[in-house]
């Protein structure tokens, strides 16, 4: 008799609990781009420019090191240094060894940065964790002098304590200096980019008129300032000279416009400036920063000027007739040929990852396009001839794609089919840009169909269950409406793996899957993942199939300091934990927001469907692949999952991993 495999001991001492800062150490990844150590040393840098962005530092001086150390130093306020009242711990050792311990959650009056990159609460600290040695300086200004404290840490630990003097020769004297030794096992190299670098301090003292940013380097001795009084324009005109010979079609168009105190919508001081300029040809540049941190990848403050330069000049086409008839303008026409540099303040910035690449905040789409639109309208209707130069630039880039468009449907052209009487069709015939939603029950529909962007957003409807069709004949497929309805609708016939699919005919770029936030809605969701899969495969390696992914909660959340009224969503019940964590530190008392749960995509109007589902700039959307498996091995799963004599296997498969769903009843 064969003895039964022994289990491994699952009890309550297999529970680990990472503290300090064990986190960063197990996963730096998760916290801080690790090709080098530039992103750390940037951590230090932000905090220096978060004191210049509040108007109490003039100087940041940055040193590389012969050791291979990098020192920063600022004359700000100095951290401070005194006992943490709740801590009982000196503030400056909490704030670089505490994970979310910092001086940016507090965004009210009487905060210590109402505006700063700094959301997480988990900056320098990582830079400590990640460092050999870290060696802290400060200068605070005291009734008797300037005090002198000094801090030292090796691999996130305290090695010297906090050591104070007043320095009497010092008087006058405040700031911080920091020196940092990183660790070369975290990252894949210990050299970091000067190009990078430099790019980076440069961008700086853009953002910071009149402030001075020194780059030094200890070991040749050269050193490098930059300090910029005209500000955005006088980056984007250096940048354009550096990367193309194609002049300027109009003159630099800049401005800035921040919200009063009275404001609706807008905390007191959120707002933007930016410098745009269009050429016809070479390279194009565009830097964005929230806060004064750099967003290579873009966000919603960039969407937000999009569409505000979008509207203005649309307007202006408009109102002096120069659409050519049959020309449609499109945002992407207007953006195609256009550089800027935009720095965006906004109050409390979410943003995609720690590394802060990408600004997820819904709220700067508005911020910025509201903004930005009524400065560039009157701009173009004070020079008209500018106006008309760019706006035939703006045709001529529509009257090139819908070239390139009318090619693409001769190709297709094999043949029409009558499409579904449910689909409600877009304008658009560009399949690199349109989208079917494949939605969840008519009320759904209807919502969606009224928040939708006709324009390039198409929309079916899907009555009840689809079928599971993982073992229906190909050729039995249309005998069920739904799924006879959603192949018409794509363009494309049905096919195994082993085929070569004409794509040709394909009809959305995107076909994204909207079903309810709930178990219902997670079973049709595999229901149609099962109907691709099978029978559609193609469209899954090329990447055309997506989840949208609709919010499972609400939370009204009241007016705190700066911050206006704000409705706030949430996709699960850790999200919703998240944000009321982050309420309690904004200072609200539990109860003083409230929560509503969305039973079903029906219970959201079409304004609240398209701001946080179907909105290319606010909406988180999945898309879906095969996440590394290979298509045998996902095809075994979806037959435990999906076949029909496969009942054991999937009553085998729940006992072992059901305690892991989050059940819905």
């Amino acid at each position: 008799m064969a003895t039964k495999k022994p289990v491994s001991d699952y009890s309550e001492s297999s529970i680990r609990v990472l503290k300090g800062l064990e986190p960063v150490k197990q996963r730096p990844g998760m916290y801080t781009r690790t090709e080098n150590p530039l992103h750390i040393i940037q951590e230090v840098i932000d905090n220096a420019a978060d004191e210049a962005l509040g108007g109490n530092c003039k100087n940041i001086i940055v040193t590389q090191n012969a050791d291979g150390s990098v020192t920063v130093e600022d004359d700000g306020r100095g951290i401070p240094v005194g006992l943490h009242p709740e801590e009982g711990v000196p503030t400056v050792e909490i704030v670089f060894t505490r994970l979310h311990a910092g001086g940016k959650f507090d965004k009210g009056k009487g905060g210590a940065y109402a505006f700063s990159g700094g959301l997480h609460g988990v900056g320098v600290s990582v830079t400590n964790a990640l460092s050999k040695r870290l060696e802290i300086t400060v200068w605070r200004k005291e009734p008797n002098g300037t005090g002198l404290h000094n801090l030292a840490f090796e691999h996130g630990d305290v090695v010297e304590p906090l050591s104070s003097v007043v320095a009497p020769r010092d008087a006058k004297k405040s700031g911080t200096r920091v020196t940092v030794w990183p660790d070369a096992k975290y990252f894949d190299s210990s050299a970091i980019s000067q190009v990078e670098l430099q790019r980076l301090l440069r961008s700086k003292a853009v953002l910071l008129p009149g402030v001075s940013v020194t780059l030094a380097n200890a070991k040749t001795g050269e050193a490098q300032t930059w300090q910029y009084n005209d500000g955005l324009r006088g980056y984007l005109t250096e940048a354009l000279a550096q990367a193309t010979d194609g002049e300027t079609l109009i003159p630099l168009f800049e401005g800035e416009q921040f919200a009063g105190p009275d404001a609706e919508g807008f905390a007191e001081g959120e707002g933007a400036s930016w410098v745009v300029a269009w050429t016809e040809q070479g390279a194009i540049v565009r830097e964005s920063y929230v806060n004064l941190i750099p967003t290579p990848n873009g966000g919603t403050h960039e969407s937000g000027l999009r569409d505000g330069l979008y509207g203005a000049v649309k307007n202006f086409v408009e109102m002096h007739s120069l659409l050519p008839k049959g020309v449609k303008l499109l945002p992407e026409d207007v953006f195609a040929r256009v550089s800027f540099v935009l720095s965006a303040k906004v109050l409390d910035p979410q943003f995609q990852g720690q590394i802060k690449e990408r600004l997820n905040s819904r709220d700067a789409v508005r911020l910025v396009s509201t903004f930005s639109k009524p400065a560039l309208e009157l701009w173009l209707n004070h020079h008209v001839d500018y106006g008309k130069k760019l706006a035939e630039l703006v045709i001529k880039q529509a009257q090139s794609r819908l070239r390139s468009a009318q090619k693409v449907e001769k190709k297709k052209s094999s043949g029409v089919a009558v499409l579904p009487g449910k689909l409600t069709d877009c304008e658009s015939n560009e399949a690199d840009r349109t989208e079917l939603f494949l939605v969840e029950g008519d009320s759904a529909g209807g919502s969606a169909k009224m928040g939708r962007d006709k324009e390039f957003q198409a929309i079916l409807p899907l009555r009840g269950k689809v079928l599971n069709s993982w073992e229906t004949d190909k050729d039995r497929l249309f005998a069920n409406n739904e799924i006879h309805d959603i192949s018409v609708a794509i363009g494309v016939d049905p096919h195994t793996v082993t085929d070569t699919p004409d794509l040709s005919g394909l009809r959305y770029g995107k076909i994204c899957i909207l079903s309810d936030a709930d178990v219902d809605g997670s079973h049709i969701q595999v229901l149609l993942l099962t109907l691709f899969f099978r029978h559609f495969p193609g469209l899954i390696a090329n990447g055309n199939i997506c989840i949208a992914r609709p919010p499972l909660y609400r939370v009204d959340a009241p007016a705190r300091g700066k911050k206006p009224i704000q409705k706030l969503y949430a996709l699960d019940d850790g999200e919703l934990v998240a944000i009321e964590d982050k309420l309690r530190k904004d200072g609200l008392k539990e109860g003083a927001w409230s929560i509503s749960r969305f039973k079903g995509l029906g219970e959201m109007n079409a304004e609240q469907l398209w701001e946080t589902t179907m909105n290319p700039d606010t909406r988180r959307l999945l898309p879906v692949s095969l996440g590394g498996y290979g298509h045998s091995e996902s095809a075994a799963r979806f037959n435990m999952l999906m076949g029909k004599g496969e009942a054991a296997a999937r009553r085998a498969w729940i006992e072992e991993h059901g305690n892991e769903a989050d059940a819905d009843i």
